[in-house]
This record gives structure tokens, C-alpha cells and sequence, in this order.
């Protein structure tokens, strides 16, 4: 069930109003069932992996728990081996069976592994990652099993952030079901808000944008270098909108029932680093691979060279994780290069030149903004192209920039619409957060209007072609 459908509009509507009307030792089973039903609306019987990783992982927590010495790590490594084992099948195996029948032919001989038809369950990687975050803090001793089999089983499929996150810990939500939340009108209407927000950005942004960056991705034969930099630019703004849309969207609907969900971003593309950038994109990711994997190898706490190591391995994992496919993995692996070669130029570079260039900070700031912006745009070339040949085509193309710009007048202008209503919005948090913003504003009367404002733009020049969230293939 996506969120930019009507089944949803229903689907919210009647949910929330019974969650309201039900005695709070009720809700959990309503919202689990409700769960079960949001999931089932995609592939039902994909239900019954989550089922089986929910029974591993609900076991394994309270075995933990009470275990002693080598038998806590065992039952430790026996959740994440399932959960691993799962995404391995769905999500990797044909993957790397290709690659091995590849590396076989060149040898001259068959591959005698079958290929699997198979789909990729929806999320599958968001909530593997969630209940393995489970399992693993209540190895550490920060979280204590859940004894209760319907909440942990809500607490991996709790339907606002099933399918895309955020990826939340069980410190963070857990208890949250224990609690009985009361109706408030200011926090639904702070939900309803954030909901609206990220439905703007989803169908006027997002699905506007992708319409011309289809076209030029798509086919890059036949488009020119500053076609393909213009879709590129298109597309860092396209997925940034697609995906903090569905976060927004995800983070209201639990608000108003008065669950709090983690902050998935805050304003990327204002950052001045790439440092800063993945401090601010999809944070719930970044600080899971940061807690759970980065730290776990040593993090900083270790030689300049395996700290390096550390960095660039967690960024290829990163890639890897977003998809079975080469153009993954060179998008994590440049990722990882930006961050190591930073601390070098750092260590080796910077600390020689500092104050040997009178600009003012403004203007140092701004081109830091502005090189972060294009780094990372390079790097989503790797992640929307198709192939690693397309992406380096792309690349070569850019590069010239030679011949005429495709022109869409239509989809263009809507969308530039949206982007500058959307940067109007972010440079105002960012810059100038003693103004108060229009959704939030005082006077009732700008308030509304401001609500009109985006629902005509969205009914206007909205795009309800019903399609796909981009995270929901990871």
C-alpha cells in the first residue's frame, strides 16, 4: 500500500479513528494487525518471511538475555545469521551467482547453481536492519527482552516505517507501546502537517522531476552531456524529496497517534562536507552502519590506515546494501574515497593553507556548499544509472557537455516550482530560524492559507500516476 494513494487516505483514517476509540490495552493488537494488512497489500505471502525472521529474532533476544559467556554469542550470531541468511537469498543471491558464472565462463567453464525466480520482498533491508538493532542491543545490555510476542512483532512491523524506516532502535520505540497516548489536537495537526509536506514533496518534486530524469537516464544514448548534468542535478533533488517525503509522511502518521519517530534527514544539500552530508542523510542508516558496524571494527580508535580502512569498508557495505548491483557499490566506494581523502587533505593539506586565503567565511562556506553538492551529484550518476557502462557513459558525456538541452518546458517549470518552494523552506530552517515558517506560523490565517496553497499545488500539478516510492526497492 503506498502512501500516495487513496487505499492509504482510507486505510489512515480508519486506523487512526479506531486506535482513538479503543481502551489503550488494545492498540497494540490493532496496529499489528493493521501492520500485517498495510504489508500484505504489496506480495501476502512475503509476510511469512518477516514472520519467520520475528520468531528468530523475538527467541533469540530473550535467550540472550539469559545466557551466560560463549552461549550469549551464540544466540547472538544465530538472529544475525538468520536475518543475513534471508536478505542474502532475496536480495544477493542471484547477484552473486551471476558474478560467478561470469568469472566461470572465462574459464570456459558452466555454472551449475541454479537462479532463483524471485522477487525482492518490499523493505526487506529496513526491517532485517531493525531487528537485528534489537537483537544486537540486547546483547550489549542497553535494551532488555521483550517477553511480550505482539509487541515485538509490532516493534519490527509497525506500518509507518515498515517499508522504507526509519530505522529506529528498540530504546527509542519499544517502551512507546507500552504507553498510552491521549488524543492531542496540537500534536495530530503537527502530523497532519508534516503528512502534507511530505506528500508535496513526493508528487509535485519528486514524481515532476523523475519525469524528465527517466528520459535522459533512460537512454543516454541519445541525450547530450548537459541533458544528462541537468537529469543528474534533477535526480539528487528527486530522490531527496522521494524519500524524506515517504520519512515525513511516516514520522507524521505515527505522530499523530502519538508515537516519535527518529529524524531521518535535515536539509543534506546545505551541507558544507560530505562529512556533514552523511550526518544528515538518511541519519537512521548512517548511525546504524555507525553504532553497529564502523565502531564495532575500531572506528577512529585505531592506526591512521585501518581508521581509513574502517571508513571506506562501511561505505562499501553502505553500497551494497542499497542494492545487488556493481553501480551500488562504486556509489558506496566513492562515498568512502570522499571521506578518507578529506581527512588526509585535512591531516596533510588544509593545516598548511589555513588562513593563507583571505575570503570571508560566507563566501568559504558557500563553495564548501557548493562542492559537497556536486561531489555527491557525481556520485548519484552510479546510483540512478542502470549499468556501471551507462554510468560511466554519463559520465564521459558530462564531462563534454556538448550539444542542445532536452527541453520539457512543462515538467521543467513545475518542477523548478517545487524545488523553489522547497529550498525557500530549507534555507529559512537553516539560515533564519527566528522567522516563523508559514506551516507553523502564528496567525491562523497564514497558516491555512499556506495549507490551500500546497493542496492546490499538489491536485494541480501533482503527479498520481501511483508511483513508487525509490527506497522501497531496497
Amino acid at each position: 500500500m503506498l502512501f500516495n494513494s487513496i487505499e492509504f487516505v482510507i486505510f489512515f483514517i480508519l486506523v487512526t479513528s479506531l486506535y482513538f476509540v479503543l481502551p489503550h490495552k488494545y492498540r497494540w493488537f490493532l496496529l499489528l494487525v493493521a501492520s500485517c494488512y498495510f504489508y500484505m497489500a504489496f506480495v501476502p505471502v512475503y509476510i511469512l518471511i518477516l514472520f519467520f525472521t520475528i520468531v528468530i529474532d523475538y527467541f533469540a533476544g530473550i535467550w540472550i538475555e539469559e545466557a551466560q559467556g560463549k552461549k550469549k554469542k551464540q544466540f547472538l550470531v544465530l538472529s544475525l545469521v538468520a536475518n543475513i541468511g534471508v536478505l542474502a537469498v532475496f536480495k544477493y543471491y542471484n547477484f552473486l551467482n551471476d558474478n560467478l558464472t561470469f568469472l566461470l565462463h572465462g574459464v570456459g567453464w558452466e555454472n551449475p547453481i541454479p537462479y532463483l525466480s524471485i522477487l525482492l520482498p518490499i523493505g526487506l533491508s529496513f526491517h532485517t536492519f531493525q531487528a537485528m538493532s534489537y537483537t544486537i542491543e540486547v546483547y550489549r545490555g542497553h535494551q532488555k527482552a521483550e517477553r511480550h510476542f505482539g509487541i515485538y512483532s509490532l516493534y519490527v512491523m509497525f506500518y509507518p516505517q515498515l517499508v522504507a524506516g526509519p530505522i529506529e532502535r528498540p530504546q527509542n520505540l519499544l517502551f512507546q507501546f507500552r504507553t498510552e497516548h491521549k488524543f492531542d489536537y496540537e500534536r495530530v495537526v503537527s502530523g497532519l502537517r508534516l503528512m502534507l509536506w511530505g506528500l508535496f514533496k513526493k508528487l509535485v518534486i519528486a514524481d515532476r522531476l523523475a519525469i524528465y530524469v527517466n528520459a535522459a537516464y533512460g537512454n543516454p544514448d541519445e541525450h547530450t552531456g548537459i541533458t544528462l548534468a541537468v537529469a543528474t542535478m534533477f535526480f539528487a533533488f528527486q530522490i531527496y524529496c522521494d524519500f524524506s517525503g515517504y520519512s515525513d509522511i511516516a514520522i507524521g502518521a505515527a505522530r499523530v497517534m502519538g508515537y516519535d519517530l527518529m529524524k531521518n534527514f535535515n536539509r543534506p544539500y546545505l551541507s558544507a562536507s560530505i562529512s556533514e552530508f552523511w550526518s544528515r542523510w538518511h541519519i537512521s542508516l548512517s548511525t546504524w552502519f555507525k553504532d553497529y558496524l564502523y565502531i564495532s571494527m575500531g572506528g577512529n580508535r585505531v592506526p591512521i590506515p585501518r581508521w581509513y580502512f574502517n571508513l571506506f569498508f562501511t561505505f562499501l557495505i553502505s553500497g551494497l546494501w542499497h542494492g545487488a548491483n556493481w553501480t551500488y557499490i562504486i556509489w558506496g566506494a566513492l562515498n568512502g574515497f570522499y571521506l578518507v581523502f578529506a581527512l588526509i587533505r585535512a591531516r596533510y593539506i588544509d593545516k598548511h593553507l589555513d588562513g593563507k586565503v583571505p575570503l570571508p567565511a560566507w563566501i568559504k562556506k558557500t563553495g564548501n556548499i557548493l562542492m559537497t553538492f556536486i561531489l555527491i551529484c557525481f556520485s548519484w550518476i552510479f546510483f540512478r544509472a542502470e549499468s556501471v557502462q551507462d554510468a560511466f557513459l554519463i559520465v564521459k558525456k558530462i564531462f563534454t557537455l556538448n550539444g542542445p538541452l532536452f527541453t520539457d518546458f512543462t515538467q521543467m517549470f513545475y518542477g523548478l516550482i517545487g524545488l523553489a518552494i522547497l529550498m525557500a523552506r530549507e534555507i529559512k530552517h537553516e539560515y533564519f530560524k527566528n522567522v516563523s515558517p508559514l506551516l507553523e506560523h502564528r496567525s491562523p490565517v497564514v497558516r491555512y492559507a499556506t495549507y490551500m496553497v500546497l493542496i492546490a499545488l499538489i491536485l494541480l500539478i501533482g503527479v498520481f500516476d501511483g508511483s513508487q516510492f525509490i527506497y522501497f526497492q531496497f
